[in-house]
């Protein structure tokens, strides 16, 4: 009966086998360059360009480790997280110090959705919940600016809509143009110190940043986080234009206002001298006939004041007190008068009785008076012999001696 006879196989060291191991992997061309989907999951730090990250890959049954380190890692737009679907290009590895396989990843995007759609999503629910969305945060846009401050491209068609807008409808305007580029990797850098630039400078009251239309790879500098929070904290008023009417970018949302488009963007920042002309015409024509209808009322309230005083007049009342007294010192003097005159009747007739009664005038018709010792003589019998009297003519007085019968 033949017994076969097994030969011992060699001793290995952990190394030589993982050695090996890396060296069957790394020699596999179907290993090399491969195409993975999963959800990520152990992520346990946030996604980050600036370092490498690990993680592991997951579907329903099976997982496996994953590294992106930082070179690769750059170019990842969107934030990738735990729970996250992704399709992943990469090779794969064996890495001897831990001892297992791992999925070298070079380029990753989102499963089901564009990487720049998904970075917009997850950038602007991350800045709403800081708050940089808030209606509470938003500068008024002055009515009437000296200066506006644009931010744009100096060679495309938005800056002359802008020009064209803000001087057709507000030609007192001044503008300060700051040229940037407006796509492209150096774009968000050359916006983010075009704001801050300009806000320190004081000399703005409005700015205006903006570009027209495009892709969203075209518009994705104005996605920019560092944009946003230089908006954010830009202290003079500013205006977001970005694209066309279809078109929103995390700066629209952050900015004080947002315009459609460049154009909307002059009209939002500028009065229009048309409307305004207007609107002075009629306040103009609405002061007038206000002042009008005041002074209508003013004038008819005065003249019924006028009436009122005239017929409460101090001098009405002194006219007709003055004509009732002028009325009695009237009828008083025709009374004075007649009791005058009535007197100077009764006086005269008086007169003419005490002249006819007069004893000197009873004198000159050849009468005399006799006196005795101052006494009137009346009879011969108050007459005595030798008695002297004194008798009284109309034209003087003499002296006489009573001599008897």
């Amino acid at each position: 009966m033949y017994t076969p006879k097994f030969t011992s196989p060699p001793v290995l060291t952990v190394s030589q086998i993982d050695n090996y191991i890396r060296s069957v992997v790394q020699s596999d061309p179907r290993l090399m360059n491969v195409i993975v989907t999963g959800e990520i999951t152990d992520m346990k730090s946030p996604f980050s360009g600036a370092k490498h990250n690990y993680f592991m890959l997951k579907d329903s049954g099976a997982v496996i480790s994953a590294a992106m380190f930082i070179g690769d890692a750059r170019r990842v737009v969107f934030r990738p997280e735990n729970g996250l679907k992704v399709i992943c290009r990469g090779r794969i590895d064996f890495y001897p110090p831990s001892g297992r396989l791992q999925l070298i990843i070079e380029d990753m995007q989102p499963d089901g959705i564009g990487a720049l759609s998904l970075a917009f999503e997850q950038m602007k629910k991350r800045l709403e919940a800081e708050g940089l969305f808030e209606k509470e945060h938003k500068k008024p846009i002055p009515k009437f600016p000296r200066t506006v401050g644009v931010i744009t491209s100096p060679t495309g068609a938005a800056v002359r809509d802008i020009i064209h807008n803000l001087y057709k409808r507000f030609p007192c305007v001044d503008m300060i143009l700051y040229p940037t580029l407006v796509q492209g990797d150096a774009a968000p850098a050359q916006l983010v110190r075009a704001v801050q630039e300009l806000d320190a400078s004081g000399l703005c009251d409005t700015i205006i940043i903006g570009r027209g239309g495009g892709s969203i790879e075209e518009l994705w500098a104005f996605n920019d986080e560092e944009l946003a929070r230089a908006v954010y904290n830009c202290k003079t008023p500013i205006i977001s234009a970005v694209g066309h009417e279809i078109d929103h970018t995390i700066c629209d949302f952050v900015a004080d206002a947002a315009a459609s488009t460049p154009t909307a963007a002059a009209v939002l920042a500028v009065p229009d001298r048309a409307d305004l002309k207007a609107n002075y015409n009629a306040l103009h024509k609405s002061m007038n006939s206000a002042v009008n209808k005041l002074h209508d009322r003013q004038a008819k309230h005065l003249t019924e004041i006028r009436r009122m005083m005239d017929a409460l007049s101090p001098q009405k009342s002194f006219d007709r007190y003055d004509g009732k007294l002028r009325l009695l010192e009237h009828r008083m003097q025709n009374a004075v008068d007649k009791k005058l005159s009535n007197g100077e009747h009764a006086v005269k007739s008086a007169a003419v009785k005490l002249e006819s009664l007069n004893p000197i005038a009873v004198l000159a018709h050849g009468y005399s008076i006799v006196e005795s010792d101052g006494k009137l003589i009346k009879s011969k019998e108050q007459i005595g012999k030798g008695d002297k009297l004194t008798l009284t003519f109309s034209d003087g007085k003499t002296t006489a001696v009573a001599t008897g019968e």
